[in-house]
């Protein structure tokens, strides 16, 4: 068993003068010494006075509140730390807080910057000589209960993650996380205990301004819950080669063990650790943690107890001793007053220890829930729903918060209280109303039933449903359109029906999940549809290939544009996947969708009319046929589209070029169209009539779609806008039109997100989009026997053949998967309403 240590009681929890002229603060260009610093806080412990008073301090990433919490600490004041103020939500937390414990003093940001209200010179309180801090559970302020952290609760703790990450004078952390969550207390703690320094900053990790300053500042490392690192990859922001990074560190809920060694390899391979960590408020912020060379080999386990910690199992469940442990909970003003009244933490998670010592959680054994770091007592939830004439019932899952309530008219009312009392995201609270609670035989609630309730559409829109049209089979509310394998050929017809559900899409819905969607707000239908660029590309495209084969225009260069969005596609879907095996696995079911209509389509045509030859059928004639020009040429496009995603399926196969890919999106997609040029210049640099539309002439197209879609910054931008038209100038001679074709196509998917289009077209746009793989593959056998009579005629008929095959394909794929219906559990279906809310 742990001994719980005792420091001597005049030992500060931070040293500050001890570091003298060392940088403790970086705040913009402007840094602080640690005998700077030290001055501040002395002075600001000066205004908070010599008689112990209990504080409330708005929290914040600047000077001003990070002095006055160093202050309380210096001058034994009890610190109540609570968010910054950003709404009604946070300020009803404060209001509620206030009217509960009344503080004798208040630091919080007024209209003219930061205000120290003294409400009363002596305490109204008794407070116990240990007390120092108190926090809400993991973050949250939403519940009366708070922890109650004492001097040594914060030394040890700073001490133990200090000796565990290594921090020294040379680690600086950028402040990603609010103070008043223990997390990103911690960070400031330890840094400052090491004598290590601070990059003190308000701006998230996903603004590009951020990085620029996180450079310019020198800082080597950054903490992040899982949301923030969902929200680095949905940003297309590669942590990992961040200048000056040495050290990444998550904490606040469990990532996935896949996700975890993919973030870890990623890391690793630029010199970076990655700490997986596993704490709860009432043990300071930290129990364990998992040693970075063991994250990718081990990322389902948490790891080893920090320093002057232990871990055991009582009877499954995880229990940790330890000088970190709070000193009990604060209820009621009156708990101030109390000492310790816990030794050990049960921290409600079941657990296992493995034979090498880790321990890996498995589950939980109470009705605890963990949302967006935010730690929620739901029985706390009901009764404080209860108490303002709500009845309900609550369950969770890892990313989403379920309410039942029995009145229709309660489920606003539910979320609303949900989301201001508890700082759980709007978005991830599901209401719905049912005509009664289910129970078990023995009358006790039946959570396991509430759980398995269908999770409804919001507002009437049924996000679910449309994912699994799309795909022919059940969709899951944590699928998104990259998990489910979402490719080219399917992510028009789902962005079309989402846009129709939703009256506008969010530019980063591939990566979004159902249930994410399913909490959007449905926006008034307007005039102008906003179309994807990509999308609207697609149908041009396609549009103009046909036309120019009718010769009702002559306006070519449709296919290699078309070519171009195909590689865009391939980098925004196949390749955005979370783990190599997933995108191996997307790469091959766009082969699959590629080839699947082409040989349904090729094999009948070939043995009824003999149009081509076996080669061409089976997407080899680029490789075997012959140089002089017959039908086979006509499926060019299509060869190079397949062999090129062929060709990029064998790069990821390979683990090292895999991880440049990921690593280095921009530059590996880059290194592949530069070899791909190379490619084209040894067959003679101007293509001939022929040479334009062989495999390693084109295959270039696909590459520079895949460059664009990876060329997120301005530079990156600006550097394919002035490589694109000096790659294409010159590939056909003698036809500047069609060079020109190309190039504003291709630079219109890269500098235009969307286009907005006349209401009544956007639908024929999405469906041409969606059917252009099958226009072009049948057009060949549409127009060449109508054109003798109306080259209108032969056009319109192309595109209405190619249209039909799309849908008896797509229609055909689905009918054979088995969709069973999706019933709720036994006693619950009769139950459950037809309309219901989710915010």
């Amino acid at each position: 068993m742990t001994v719980l240590r005792e420091y001597p009681a005049d030992l500060p929890v931070l040293d500050l003068a001890g570091h003298g002229d060392a940088v403790a603060l970086v705040l913009g260009e402007r840094s602080l010494t640690y005998a700077e610093l030290d001055l501040l806080v002395d002075e600001q412990a000066d205004r908070l006075g010599i008689a112990r008073r209990l504080i409330l301090l708005e929290c914040a990433n600047e000077l001003e509140p990070l002095v006055t919490y160093l202050a309380a600490l210096r001058g034994r004041h009890p610190v109540l730390l609570v968010p910054r103020q950003t709404g009604p939500a946070s300020r009803q937390q404060l209001e509620r807080l206030i009217a509960e414990y009344d503080p004798d003093v208040r630091c919080t940001r007024g209209r003219d910057g930061w205000e120290l209200e003294s409400v009363r010179e002596i305490s109204a309180h008794e407070l116990h000589p240990d007390l120092a801090v108190l926090l809400g559970t993991s973050g949250s302020t939403g519940t009366p209960k708070l922890v109650r952290l004492s001097r040594e609760n914060l030394r040890a703790n700073a001490a133990a993650i200090a000796s565990y990450l290594k921090l020294g004078p040379d680690a600086r952390a950028a402040t990603t996380l609010p103070f008043q969550y223990c997390y990103g207390l911690s960070v400031l703690n330890s840094h400052l205990y090491a004598g290590g320094s601070v990059f003190l900053t308000e701006r998230s990790v996903v603004e590009p301004e951020f990085w620029d300053e996180f450079a310019a500042a020198g800082a080597t490392s950054f903490a992040g819950v899982p949301y923030t690192y969902e929200l680095l990859d949905r940003a297309g922001v590669d942590w990992t080669r961040q200048p000056g990074l040495r050290q990444a560190t998550q904490a606040g809920g469990r990532m996935p063990p896949a996700r975890v060694r993919d973030l870890a390899e990623r890391a690793a391979d630029c010199g970076v650790d990655l700490v997986v960590m596993y704490g709860q408020t009432e043990a300071t912020a930290r129990m364990a943690y998992l040693p970075p060379h063991l994250a990718a080999d081990r990322p389902e386990c948490i790891g080893v107890p920090i320093d002057g910690g232990d871990l055991r199992l009582d009877d499954g469940e995880l229990v940790y001793t330890g000088p970190n442990v709070m000193l009990g909970y604060a209820r009621t003003p009156a708990d101030l007053a109390l000492g310790r009244t816990v030794t050990e933490l049960r921290t409600g998670d079941l657990a296992v220890q493995h034979d090498d010592g880790l321990f890996e959680i498995v589950g939980r054994s109470s009705r605890m829930a963990k949302l967006f770091g935010v730690r929620l007592d739901l029985d706390h939830a009901e009764t404080m729903l209860a108490e303002q004439g709500v009845t309900a019932r609550l369950v969770a899952t890892p990313d989403r918060l379920r309410a039942f309530v029995l009145d229709e008219a309660d489920q606003d009312r539910a979320a609303q209280l949900l989301a201001g009392q508890h700082c759980v995201p709007g978005h991830a609270i599901t209401v719905q109303t049912l005509t009664a609670f289910p129970v078990t035989a023995t009358g006790k609630p039946d959570l396991a039933a509430l759980g398995e309730v269908p999770l409804p559409a919001t507002t009437g829109v049924d996000v679910r449903g449309e994912y699994a049209i799309v795909f022919g089979r059940p969709v899951a509310p944590e699928d998104s359109f990259v998990s489910l394998g979402g490719d080219s050929l399917s992510y028009v017809e789902t962005y079309v029906r989402l846009e129709r559900l939703l009256g506008a899409v969010p530019a980063d819905w591939p990566s979004c999940s159902v249930a994410e969607l399913s909490a959007l707000r449905v926006r008034r239908r307007r005039w102008w549809a906003a179309v994807e660029t990509p999308v609207l590309v697609r149908a041009l495209a396609i549009v103009l290939i046909v036309g120019s084969h009718t010769e009702l225009w002559n306006v070519m260069g449709g296919a290699h544009v078309l070519l171009a969005a195909y590689g865009f596609a391939l980098g925004r879907f196949a390749l955005s996947s979370p783990t190599r095996a997933d995108r191996l696995l997307a790469l091959g079911r766009t082969i699959r969708d590629t080839a699947i209509p082409v040989l349904l389509w090729l094999v009948p045509v070939t043995l009824l009319l003999g149009v081509y030859n076996w080669p061409a059928v089976f997407l080899v004639h680029g490789f075997v046929g012959g140089r002089g020009w017959s039908d086979d040429w006509h499926l060019w496009f299509l060869e190079s589209a397949l062999w090129s995603t062929v060709g990029v399926a064998a790069l990821v196969a390979i683990p090292a070029v895999d991880r440049v890919i990921r690593r280095y999106p921009f530059a590996a997609a880059g290194m592949v169209l530069a070899g791909a040029l190379a490619l084209r210049a040894s067959f003679d640099y101007s293509a001939g009539h022929l040479e334009r539309f062989a495999i390693e002439r084109t295959a270039w197209f696909v590459a520079l779609g895949w460059l664009v879609f990876t060329a997120r910054t301005l530079p990156q931008r600006l550097l394919v806008t002035a490589l694109v038209p000096v790659t294409v100038l010159g590939f056909i001679p003698d036809d500047l039109q069609r060079e020109w074709v190309i190039i504003v196509g291709i630079l219109a998917i890269l500098w235009i997100p969307t286009i907005p289009v006349p209401r009544p077209l956007d639908r024929l746009v999405g469906l041409l989009a969606s059917a252009s793989l099958f226009v072009y593959l049948t057009h060949w056998q549409v127009y060449p026997h109508l054109e003798n009579r109306s080259s209108v005629l032969a056009w319109a008929a192309s595109l209405a053949v190619g249209v039909l095959a799309w849908w008896l394909y797509t229609r055909g794929r689905r009918l054979l998967v088995q969709r069973g219906p999706q019933s709720a559990p036994a006693g619950v279906t009769g139950a459950l309403r037809s309309r219901s809310s989710r915010r």
